[in-house]
């Protein structure tokens, strides 16, 4: 508490306002500025499923036939539900789709998404609806919990995206966040794009002893499962149920031997984050920086698509296997309602799949997902049951998949091997060697599943830590991000950037197709100019400068290409593997950097050749850029643009 004060953000921000827009679930929470020790959690959903705490929501959305918004989460799980199938064939429900914006190589404002009903809409509207809904919420309860008016400008927006997003898909969450009139494109400052692991970082670093569970302290024998001794699980049973009763009063569970951990990490003050989500894996290497307690990355963010949605992939992959693929595609198509049952049915198993049970887990098929089998196929689902030669999928006879411990482990095991996988080629790093806590975050760290897997295969070199709402850490880190973002100091770079330019041609260096000859002199063309490297640590506010003249008089605009690559041993722009990803423009016209009129012109060629000072951040979590006209040391409107590549 006595650490030196770093200098405060001088915006008068009473409020902020996180959002963590999950793939499977979403959930706000927010903090007043004169009491950021408190962190508002959202309230109860309507329709939220009775019995569970619910503090996040599914991330679903409804439109109605019309496009417009009719519901979200719950509410939007329900109403489709409601629908009479005819209808529903032309309702648009989306769910999931946070994913896209990963897989898509060539993202822009003008990319699809399909309904499960096979409708598509722009997915910057389907993302800004769902904000307008989140904004709506978020500052009704604010209000009902603050005493003074609450001005628009007065609260500072923060929204999540996983760390492994490459910049274009950080932009459309901002563009987006525009679109839901969250804040306005004229004061960007207002919203904070937070990177998840970062934020999860952020509460760890935070967090009390008590508020974790240690794997390492469970007594596993011989790191086996011995069936019919399973201290393990049960002992992680009672956690989970004195958590289930704690959970909304201030009390947690106290485990014992944590105590030392926390004085350990002062000293140790390395540590990994792997935030297992719904849709991404995400792994962050930190190190706590003394005596200010700043945060420094020590390797390039990693990770990829593999989170807990990857294992109803591989359920729905079965019921290709069993029922045909066709047959699943046309179910889909005229039942999407009750698909969404299915697979709602199938998640909500999926939550209770434990290592070391031996029991099965039954799914009830919807009654028209049977009947449409019976009368596309001829036959009965059970009869493709027994043919289909999977023996650990059985029918029961009150009309339910029965899946064997062996199916489901088998649905869960390629996920959990990519996440080890991953986190044990991090470990194999230099800068990571000798790493030796992982803070295990994000809703598919709930799953015992995974918690077994990690503390079998991760356990002898690092300890495990698994924080007590594990689902909710990212949001409350991310709140803690929007109330300080300067916390953490120093990032890495997850590519190389630069601009292509002219050198001058140097005879036997340079190839003779990249040679240019312009006012009689020789020039090299393509020459990759770096302004940073992949993996090179930057600080925040750690700036590169480059400057820029107009070609022509009376050019209004300059536009400067971005080249980036995810190797740095690169001479050319056009060498294999660099891309191009964005644009700079400076926009000449407003600062009255363009020319002066031709009857100015005989001493005009001072104003001909302007320098535009550019200047460029690539220490956030954004890309960041801004530009001076040397001569007036007027701002130039600079902008930088991944989105319409």
């Amino acid at each position: 508490a006595n650490s030196p004060v770093r200098p405060r953000v001088a915006r008068p921000f009473s409020v902020v306002v996180a959002i963590d827009f999950g793939t499977t679930s979403s959930g706000y929470a927010f903090s007043f500025t004169e009491d950021p020790e408190t962190i508002h959690m959202m309230r109860r959903w309507e329709g939220g499923d009775p019995g569970v705490a619910n503090q996040k929501s599914p991330t679903c959305l409804l439109l109605t036939p019309d496009l417009r918004f009719h519901s979200f989460g719950f509410a939007a799980r329900d109403s489709y539900h409601d629908l009479d199938p005819e209808e529903a064939r032309h309702w648009l429900y989306f769910d999931k789709f946070k994913m896209k914006i990963h897989s898509t190589s060539d993202l822009t404002m003008e990319t699809e998404l399909e309904s499960v009903s096979g409708r598509r809409v722009r997915a910057i509207e389907v993302f800004a609806h769902a904000l307008r809904f989140f904004r709506e919420h978020v500052l009704k309860e604010v209000k009902d919990q603050s005493s003074s008016v609450l001005e628009g400008n007065e609260v500072r927006w923060v929204i999540t995206v996983p760390a492994v997003w490459r910049q274009p898909a950080k932009q459309f969450m901002r563009e987006a966040a525009y679109l839901a009139g969250l804040v306005t494109p004229d004061s960007p400052d207002q919203l904070l794009i937070a990177l998840e692991p970062e934020a999860a970082s952020l509460y760890c670093r935070k967090l009390h002893l008590h508020q974790v569970i240690d794997l390492s302290q469970r007594p596993i024998i011989n790191g086996l499962d011995v069936e019919g001794s399973h201290p393990f699980d049960s002992s992680f049973r009672q956690a989970r149920e004195q958590l289930r009763r704690a959970r909304h009063s201030r009390t947690f569970l106290v485990e014992s031997g944590t105590g030392e951990l926390w004085s350990e990490m002062q000293t140790g003050d390395r540590y990994i984050v792997a935030d297992c989500g719904g849709g991404t894996v995400d792994l962050t290497v930190h190190q706590i920086e003394q005596p200010q307690g700043t945060l420094k990355e020590l390797y390039k963010a990693s990770g990829g698509p593999y989170g807990a949605v990857g294992v109803d992939l591989a359920f729905e992959a079965m019921l290709c296997q069993i029922f045909g693929a066709d047959f699943i595609e046309s179910f889909k198509a005229k039942r999407p309602a009750a698909w969404v049952d299915l697979t709602i049915a199938f998640e909500a198993r999926k939550r209770t799949a434990a290592p070391g049970r031996a029991n099965s887990l039954n799914i009830s098929l919807p009654f028209s997902f049977i009947d449409f089998y019976k009368r596309h196929r001829g036959q009965s689902v059970e009869t493709a049951l027994r043919k289909s030669n999977m023996n650990f999928i059985k029918w029961s006879s009150q009309g339910m998949l029965r899946l064997s411990a062996e199916a489901m482990n088998q649905l869960f095991q390629p996920t959990i091997n990519n996440i080890i996988k991953h986190v044990e080629n991090l470990m194999q790093k230099e800068e990571v060697k000798d790493v030796r806590f992982l803070f295990l975050v994000g809703g598919f760290a709930e799953s015992p599943m995974l918690q077994r897997a990690a503390q079998n295969a991760l356990g002898r070199n690092c300890r495990i830590i698994i924080p007590h709402d594990v689902g909710l850490t990212i949001l409350k880190g991310a709140v803690l991000f929007g109330l300080d973002p300067t916390v953490v100091r120093v990032r890495r770079c997850p590519l190389t950037y630069g601009v292509g330019v002219l050198n001058r041609f140097v005879e036997g260096r340079h190839p003779r197709d990249k040679l240019l000859i312009k006012d009689g002199r020789e020039w090299c063309t393509d020459i990759l100019d770096r302004f940073v490297s992949v993996d090179q640590s930057v600080a925040l506010g750690e700036v590169v400068r480059r400057s820029y003249t107009p070609a022509r008089m009376g050019q209004r605009k300059i536009i400067i290409n971005i080249y980036c690559s995810d190797t740095d041993d690169i001479t050319y722009i056009t060498d294999p593997g660099v891309r191009k990803c964005g644009a700079i423009t400076l926009d000449l016209l407003e600062s009255g950097a363009v020319a002066a009129s031709a009857g100015d012109n005989d001493k005009g060629s001072a104003i001909e050749r302007r320098e535009i000072r550019t200047t460029m951040q690539f220490g956030d979590t954004e890309i960041k850029v801004t530009a001076v006209d040397v001569a007036t040391g007027q701002l130039v409107r600079a902008s930088i643009d991944f989105l319409s590549n």
